[in-house]
């Protein structure tokens, strides 16, 4: 059984090298062939997809849905495991578990990786996908598909955003099932507020879409007193920490401990 990796990016060479560096070194022979799906980047993304011997492919106009359809179009094998540039495996049989999986069940539409301590309890606490398709159903970085169920239901194009958990509803929904596999990847992003911003507005379109969470303005004025309340929170904390470590080192200059 064939595997392809394809990696969604953005402006991330650097992570993107670490990433392909990563698969060529340690995984070189569970993998068929990397593809870097590349949203018109400026930095040098392209330069390094190239300098790891993987295949670079541009998609112009991005979207969640549109970006996984167009992945899995460029995927030559029957099993894609999909990453973000900003995420990378850790345990050594990554690989080789989401293959196994496959193997031993014919009816698998997907598998899910483990990358936080959620995942892995509900790993070890055999949480189903169909008792709960949000926390263990696909998440599309550190994730792998069926190209040939994928073949016959197409990830939806016209959501927002958790493209991955609408498509995992909905080949459970086909009677195909998806699994947790203990192979550990590792998920890295330090986003901007502007980042922020613009996976909130999705977040907020994709759960009332997907999970049917409504929103009202008497809670959208509650979110925005929270939000405020927090913030001036957060900050009269950090003004009194800031006090507190300048009156210790003060009292530390004045009492300076022996040295060994």
């Amino acid at each position: 059984m064939k595997l392809s990796v394809v990696i969604r990016n953005k402006n991330q060479d650097k992570a993107l090298g670490f990433l392909l560096k990563n698969l060529r070194e340690r995984y070189a022979d569970d993998i068929a062939e990397i593809v870097v799906i590349d949203n018109l980047s400026t930095d040098k993304s392209e330069e390094v997809t190239a300098s790891y011997k993987a295949r670079f492919e541009s998609i112009e106009k991005f979207s969640y849905g549109g970006s996984a359809n167009f992945a899995a179009q460029k995927a030559s094998c029957d099993i894609v495991v999909i990453f973000s540039a900003h995420s990378y495996p850790v345990s050594h049989d990554f690989f080789k578990l989401i293959k196994m999986a496959f193997e031993k069940n014919k009816n698998l539409a997907g598998v899910r990786c483990l990358h936080n301590s959620n995942d892995y309890k509900n790993y070890i606490n055999k949480l189903s996908s169909k008792e709960d398709p949000n926390r263990a159903g696909l998440i599309f970085s550190g994730s792998a598909f069926n190209k040939k169920v994928w073949e016959k239901h197409p990830f939806n194009e016209e959501v927002a955003t958790f493209e991955d958990k609408e498509w995992s509803k909905r080949v459970l929904e086909h009677g195909y099932e998806i699994d947790l596999v203990p192979a550990i990847f590792n998920y890295e992003i330090k986003r901007t507020k502007q980042q922020l911003f613009f996976r909130f507005k999705n977040d907020l379109i994709g759960n009332y879409q997907l999970w049917h969470q409504d929103v009202y303005y008497k809670s959208a004025f509650n979110g925005l007193i929270m939000g405020f309340y927090r913030a001036f929170k957060n900050l009269i904390s950090d003004i009194y920490y800031v006090w507190k470590r300048f009156f210790y080192v003060l009292s530390f200059v004045s009492n300076k401990p022996k040295k060994f």
